[in-house]
């Protein structure tokens, strides 16, 4: 038996592992509706991105419009505390798509798995609705966020996005632009489902030669390679630059769009993000 494509079977699955994911994390993750729970949801991302005093990046209103057309609103609560949330909306119903628009995690609860357990529960909420795929967008000069995307959710990088939102001027954006990296979960896929059970795939994908290097473990280098594998290094911390060194923090933006985001734009493909802060992207044929 199916529902919208997706087996009974996978389904529950797929509930089994939000299960196990929440439980691991210490937490209950549950679908919001109510005003009082969407405001929590605003407060929290205020804490989150925001300077005091500074508007939060979504408002209790837009929380329940998107609530009272289906689309997906889930928080996450230790007791009665709400330490992370998330929300998206549909895409076009021929795509069978959500956008996951924001999750967010209290600062807190950093390193306890929630945003990961937050992700699982929207995945098994997703299968359960009929969808196919869920995207997202983050900023691929986070070395924690590309890990976390790439490698222990197993999502596809699928376009390089050019100051996205426009200058947003927040606590952990700067003044500097937007460019995200946007990734499509493809949730059938069965490299997804390992992931979402905590067996995240290997992150090696061969040699590869520097494109864009840590000159002094600092500067952005841009290095001439012919190899069909290179790797794009990025800065070791862009949030503290963003605050201590904006001129270098742009310098590293500007080096990973002419690399990674020129890259993407030609075909290519990014095949891992490891450890060590580099992406490793197949050129496909070098000409």
């Amino acid at each position: 038996m199916t529902i919208m494509g997706t087996s009974m079977q996978e389904t529950a699955a797929a509930a089994d592992a939000a299960d196990a994911a929440a439980a691991e994390a210490g937490i209950e993750i549950r679908i919001l509706s109510g005003v009082e729970e969407f405001a929590q949801v605003t407060a929290l991302f205020r804490g989150i991105w925001t300077a005091e005093g500074d508007r939060a990046p979504v408002n209790v209103e837009t929380l329940r419009a998107l609530s009272k057309a289906g689309s997906y609103v889930g928080g996450a609560y230790e007791g009665d505390e709400l330490v992370g949330a998330c929300f998206g909306f549909f895409a076009a119903p021929e795509r069978r798509a959500l956008h996951s628009h924001i999750a967010g995690v209290s600062a807190r609860m950093r390193g306890r798995n929630v945003g990961f357990a937050l992700k699982v529960h929207q995945r098994s909420w997703a299968l359960e609705h009929g969808l196919d795929e869920i995207s997202w967008t983050f900023d691929p000069l986070i070395s924690r966020n590309a890990y976390f995307n790439l490698v222990k959710l197993a999502a596809t990088p699928t376009g390089y996005l050019r100051n996205f939102y426009g200058q947003m001027s927040d606590a952990l954006n700067g003044a500097d632009d937007t460019d995200r990296m946007l990734v499509t979960w493809y949730l059938h896929d069965p490299a997804v489902s390992a992931a979402c059970r905590g067996a995240a795939p290997d992150a090696t994908a061969g040699p590869a030669e520097a494109l864009l290097d840590r000159e002094d473990d600092t500067v952005p280098v841009v290095r001439e390679t012919s190899a069909r594998l290179v790797r794009v290094s990025l800065p070791r911390d862009i949030e503290s630059l963003r605050r201590t060194d904006p001129e270098l923090a742009t310098r590293w933006r500007l080096a990973v769009r002419k690399t990674l985001g020129d890259l993407m734009d030609e075909g290519a493909h990014v095949l891992s993000f490891d450890r060590s802060g580099a992406y490793t992207i197949d050129r496909g044929e070098v000409q």
